[in-house]
């Protein structure tokens, strides 16, 4: 698997150090609020759980499942596979997820959650990488901003594959351009 990644973007430590200082900054903000958290399966489950660990304030958990990519590429459209199970209706939401790529996740589940009644959305991930934004969507939170590389690890994956890299890495060309 490691012989798979052209080189480490960001590593094991980095990422420890990355989640200390992101959990201080939203438990500071959020810790009289009781808010929800929803993870972005599959991506944002090892980012999620390593966060949880780290924030210290009551919370409720749920987790959404959508899709837009097909391989390598976004089809432009997004797909609701698993829906959340919790009412959002007045709740304050901070949505977990690994990347935010093209945008058109976070725009789709901001106004999914605004529709259905969310008083406050929060969006917080591991990586932004602005250069393939489709919509105009930012993070509140945002731990590294990457290149236009095809990353994988710590939750990204390439055909549901090395999501358990401990770190982030730029997966070599010759590998899904077969």
């Amino acid at each position: 698997m490691n012989n798979d990644i052209e080189r480490v973007l960001i590593t094991q430590d980095q990422i420890k150090d990355l989640l200390d200082t992101m959990a201080t900054e939203i438990t500071t903000k959020y810790q009289d609020q009781f808010p929800l958290v929803v993870s972005v399966l599959t991506g944002a489950m090892i980012f999620t759980g390593d966060m949880l660990k780290r924030l210290n304030f009551k919370l409720n958990l749920d987790l959404v499942d959508v899709s837009s990519y097909a391989g390598t590429n976004t089809t432009g459209r997004v797909k609701l596979i698993q829906d959340l199970k919790s009412n959002v209706q007045g709740r304050t939401v901070i949505i977990m997820e690994d990347i935010i790529d093209t945008g058109l996740t976070m725009n789709f589940l901001v106004k999914l959650l605004k529709k259905r009644g969310a008083k406050n959305i929060a969006i917080c991930a591991l990586l932004d990488k602005p250069a393939r934004r489709q919509v105009d969507i930012k993070g509140d939170f945002i731990g590294f901003e990457t290149p236009d590389e095809f990353l994988v690890g710590y939750g990204l994956d390439y055909n549901n594959l090395y999501r358990n890299l401990p770190y982030i890495g730029i997966l070599k060309p010759t590998v899904y351009q077969k």
